[in-house]
């Protein structure tokens, strides 16, 4: 989509401060940071949100959690814990109708996200 903020990330016509790329995901930080690790993992293929996700991207959905587990790793919060999270549609909160899961860690995180 020509005019969705993720996907001029992926397609770097916009570069966010990556964490992780390869063929099928991009992760970077978030702008507005709810926690000391917030990370925000995208797929490079324009999928709105999770309810408009098909048969078809479910490798790409698995793919998705393996690399959220390994950023996890790399930002040194595996072991004390981590949120993942994605919101789906307005009501939900989602600001960028391009699915993406939040990565949040390095605190207590409570009731945030």
């Amino acid at each position: 989509m020509s005019d969705c903020l993720f996907c001029k990330f992926a397609n770097k016509e916009i570069t966010p401060d990556v964490v992780y790329e390869d063929a099928d995901v991009l992760a970077f930080k978030d702008i507005a940071p709810k926690a000391p690790v917030h990370i925000l993992i995208i797929p490079k293929k324009h999928i709105t949100s999770i309810a408009d996700a098909e048969a078809a991207d479910i490798a790409l959905l698995a793919k998705i959690q393996w690399v959220a587990k390994q950023i996890a790793k790399e930002q040194g919060i595996d072991e004390s814990g981590y949120r993942l999270t994605t919101n789906c549609r307005a009501d939900s909160g989602q600001l960028v109708p391009h699915l993406h899961y939040h990565l949040l860690g390095g605190a207590l995180l409570g009731d945030i996200c």
